[in-house]
């Protein structure tokens, strides 16, 4: 009898996690919210305690999702109708790059490094923040970029045109911090960072908010009086 009822609460389990994902509706996994996982992760929960708990019976189970699912639908048709719920419920997107200007106190409000920047640009097929005008961070963790206008260009391909690979940008200043890892990484010295960002107009690295270079287009500084 155990082994039945068990059955049935995994059978059940499968069919209300269905139901949760029809009643999210059609999304990429890329467009779940926090909200949208505390769905899945609570019903889990319910799912989770009722196949251990011999004292939850199958009626109760059915009892409490039908009951959690009831509550996503109402929160998600709130949310749907009522613009400041939506706001404040999941969140809206957060102004990371805005005309080529960093906003750091954004940066820092979402926990955001450099590093994790240019991994969501890589991903976006974006080596270099030179090309970013906006970029804003997704409630659900993902980036949405607008390059600047010379960068929107057709391909080479498109055009018939055979171009050279451009090198790999590197980061050597982040917040006013030397990267002496990326400088042995690309054969350089600190000697030989320091004479190009004075060269540059830079003669304090402590003012430099991010600093990245490129063996083809040189460097690319953004200075602490440039971010918000």
């Amino acid at each position: 009898m155990d082994y039945l009822d068990t059955a049935l609460k995994l059978i059940i389990g499968l069919a209300a996690l269905l139901v949760v994902i029809r009643l999210l509706g059609k999304k990429e996994m890329g467009q779940f919210t926090p909200l949208d996982f505390i769905y899945a992760l609570l019903l889990g929960s319910i799912i989770e305690e009722s196949l251990y708990d011999k004292k939850t019976t199958i009626l109760l189970m059915l009892f409490q999702m039908g009951i959690w699912a009831a509550a996503i639908y109402f929160v998600e048709v709130v949310i749907q109708r009522n613009e400041k719920m939506r706001n404040l419920i999941k969140g809206r997107p957060s102004i990371i790059i805005k005309n080529g200007e960093i906003h750091s106190e954004q940066m820092k409000k979402n926990h955001l490094e450099f590093e994790q920047i240019r991994q969501l640009l890589r991903q976006q097929g974006i080596f270099t923040l030179r090309e970013v005008r906006d970029l804003y961070l997704e409630p659900g963790g993902t980036i949405s970029v607008k390059k600047w206008s010379e960068f929107e260009t057709l391909s080479a391909n498109a055009l018939g045109i055979d171009l050279d690979d451009e090198a790999p940008s590197i980061v050597l200043v982040d917040k006013g911090k030397i990267k002496e890892d990326m400088l042995q990484f690309i054969g350089k010295t600190k000697k030989w960072l320091l004479k190009n960002l004075s060269e540059e107009g830079y003669t304090n690295v402590e003012d430099i908010f991010y600093c990245e270079w490129t063996e083809t287009d040189g460097f690319f500084i953004k200075t602490y009086k440039m971010v918000r």
